[in-house]
């Protein structure tokens, strides 16, 4: 029995151990996994990439084309050629004369060369345009790492949030389990009722539900988070609990800057720039195309005799260099279409980079009201902590001495409960409402977390 115990005991402390050593998952490892794993992300650099492969100058329509062709036929002839009519030297009817396998063969092939040297500007300012959408795609995968890393801290914070919570129902379920052992002792000596006893069993009971629905919640909340790092659904960590706040002075500035740094406004400018290229694109459907073309080509031609003639072979090569000047003096109105589309497109971008510069105006207003509002709840909720942990404090010395029933010592623990668990939600609000500040101020990638 003795040595059961000692191994009983053992395998505590080992698993103790264990979740002592639990990794801590810290804010900037989390961030680092999530721009490494995270699927999201690995399809926005993908389209990055896609767009830095269009803007090469191999996509320009710079560089001449050249093709190669070559070719090969083989004839083989039988024939019979009939002299009707005709008469030889003795002058007996000339005879028939037979072609048996007779055989052609023709052998060609070419090098063709062609190169735009002037096409109006098109390519030109299509290969700037190109240029652009390579950084209006590197925005759009910023606004992806922004909206993940804001995915990633609400379930972060969620999950640190569900850790101190646990911890808060692990002291609660520890002092209501202490309560059924002195109730029990004062019922031994005859001080209390049978009635405390189920009383403090009852507050236990609802504490090992409450435990026990905070440790569930954890646990999804973890597997929320692996999705969002692209890692094994039952990896186990911890997560910093610890939470500070920028200085109010650092965050005026942030916002005096929110304007030239918001990724929602610069795509709107890099469309901006994009919709101008697009015009000058189709005006140069106004102007002449110059090009040089150039072939170099080698043909051989092995013919079979014939009746008359005996079989050749005819080896030629030839080099042409060649310009030709296009000029669609009229195209039906096509380009002016084009054009006058391209301007109105232009005409509409700017007006959405009025309406999105307004709603991130709003936005930013918006998202620092509820963020100094939540701040101050937070504020207010330490305080209420701090309250009701003294006022626990003196209505435990009081049930301890008799003076308070087992009902209101319960309601000084429920009341500290709930303003602990209260403060845990407010802290992590606040902090996020934070974080939804920084996106708005183009800022949120450029801070410590």
């Amino acid at each position: 029995m003795r040595k059961i115990a000692t191994i009983g005991g053992l395998f505590f402390v080992a698993c103790h151990t264990l979740i002592g050593q639990t990794e801590v998952l810290s804010k900037q490892e989390a961030v680092q996994l999530a721009l490494e794993n995270n699927f999201g992300i690995q399809v926005a650099k993908n389209q990055v990439n896609i767009a830095e492969n269009n803007k090469s100058v191999l996509n320009s329509g710079y560089l001449p084309t050249l093709t190669g062709t070559a070719g090969a036929t083989y004839n083989r002839d039988d024939s019979t050629i009939e002299f009707p009519g005709q008469l030889d030297a003795d002058g007996n009817p000339r005879a028939d004369v037979e072609i048996e396998k007779a055989e052609a063969q023709r052998y060609n092939s070419a090098l063709n060369l062609n190169y735009v040297l002037f096409d109006g500007l098109g390519r030109f300012y299509n290969y700037k345009r190109l240029k652009e959408q390579y950084q209006l795609s590197e925005l759009q995968a910023r606004e992806t790492i922004e909206n993940t890393v804001l995915q990633l801290f609400s379930v972060y914070f969620e999950i640190a949030r569900l850790s101190e919570n646990k911890r808060v129902f692990e002291q609660a379920l520890a002092i209501s389990k202490d309560r059924i052992k002195r109730a029990e002792y004062s019922f031994e000596y005859g001080q209390n009722t049978k009635l405390d006893i189920l009383n403090a069993q009852v507050d236990v009971t609802n504490d090992s539900i409450n435990l026990l629905n905070a440790q569930q919640q954890l646990s999804n909340a973890k597997r929320d988070l692996n999705v969002v790092l692209n890692q094994g659904l039952e990896s186990t960590f911890e997560v910093d609990t610890l939470v500070s706040f920028i200085p109010k002075l650092q965050l005026d500035e942030m916002i005096a800057e929110a304007q030239a740094n918001n990724v929602a406004i610069l795509q709107t400018e890099k469309n901006l720039t994009i919709n101008a290229y697009d015009i000058k694109v189709s005006k140069s459907g106004y102007l002449p195309t110059l090009g040089l073309t150039g072939t170099y080509g080698w043909n051989l031609n092995q013919s079979a005799a014939s009746a008359f003639f005996p079989g050749t072979n005819n080896t030629t090569n030839n080099v042409a260099i060649g310009a030709n000047l296009t000029w669609n003096l009229f195209d039906g109105g096509g380009t002016t279409v084009r054009v006058k589309n391209a301007k109105i497109a232009y005409k509409n971008q700017e007006l959405l980079k009025q309406q999105i510069t307004l709603e991130v105006d709003r936005d930013i207003r918006n998202a620092l009201a509820i963020y100094e509002n939540r701040l101050q709840i937070f504020s207010i909720q330490e305080q209420n902590v701090t309250t009701n942990q003294n006022n626990f404090e003196r209505s435990k010395e009081q049930f301890q001495l008799g003076r308070i029933t087992s009902i209101e010592f319960r309601q000084a623990q429920i009341n500290l409960l709930n303003a602990q668990t209260n403060k845990n939600l407010a802290k992590y609000d606040a902090k996020l409402a934070e974080l939804q500040v920084l996106q708005f101020t183009g800022q949120l990638l450029n801070v410590e977390f």
